[in-house]
């Protein structure tokens, strides 16, 4: 089997319709295992070659936290090309139906290669797929991965290691702002070789008049001990 084909297996057998209501709920959701531990080794390992990268960013120079990750070039490896092609079919339809809720245009056509010839056309030509790494200390400051007009509202994280054996702390964390109310936090632990769904921007949330956007920002919490990487797949370019 190809790691194209393992890897959209590994994505199919997902209870999308579960997914998707978690999502509705929290903003986030937890996948099964998509990549076995090996491929999580062997993709983090990847982050010493810097010839797959086009830059690598210091968090702490930057106010960003404190940590490093690198944003891969434009010809990705095959086992991040094959995850970013099977999963953007099965957020295509989340993206959709929340994007009729809001009221919102959904830009998104089916293919990924056309949206992401849409966003070069707009302007965004670099990748956006990222590989990070946390030691000991390190932590990721509320943010959204927003790089022009051009954006999907959903992403992923895959965890490449696992807590409590490669490394302590580290847990990944959603806040929402609430209209008229204080900030709601939601902290998941990310078990190696599975994905977190989650939002972009901002999602749904019901309102006395509807439907309406409740903005969401992610980060990581402070790793206590040992290395924690991660895969970050973006589904707009920068």
């Amino acid at each position: 089997m190809t790691i194209g084909s393992a890897v959209g297996t590994a994505v199919d057998s997902a209870d999308w319709t579960a997914l998707a209501t978690e999502l509705d709920a929290h903003g986030c959701a937890l996948t099964p295992q998509l990549i076995a531990p090996e491929q999580c080794r062997a993709i983090a390992a990847l982050y010493d070659d810097l010839t797959l990268f086009r830059s690598t960013v210091d968090m702490a120079r930057h106010r960003f936290g404190s940590g490093q990750y690198r944003y891969f070039a434009e010809e990705l490896p095959p086992v991040v090309a094959a995850l970013r092609a099977a999963l953007y079919p099965r957020l295509l339809t989340v993206a959709r139906d929340w994007a009729t809720r809001l009221g919102r245009p959904a830009p998104w056509p089916d293919s990924l290669e056309e949206w992401l010839d849409r966003c070069r056309a707009a302007g965004q030509t670099k990748s956006s797929q990222i590989l990070l790494r946390y030691g000991a200390g390190d932590w990721n400051a509320l943010h959204r991965d927003l790089f022009g007009d051009m954006v999907f509202p959903l992403q992923v994280v895959i965890g490449l290691d696992e807590q409590g054996v490669d490394y302590t702390g580290g847990e990944f964390l959603l806040v929402e702002q609430r209209p008229r109310a204080q900030s709601r936090g939601t902290s998941t632990v990310l078990p190696q070789g599975h994905g977190l769904v989650f939002t972009t921007r901002d999602r749904p949330v019901r309102s006395a008049r509807g439907w309406s956007a409740g903005p969401v920002r992610h980060g990581v919490s402070t790793v206590r001990s040992g290395l924690r990487r991660s895969l970050g797949l973006v589904f707009h370019n920068a």
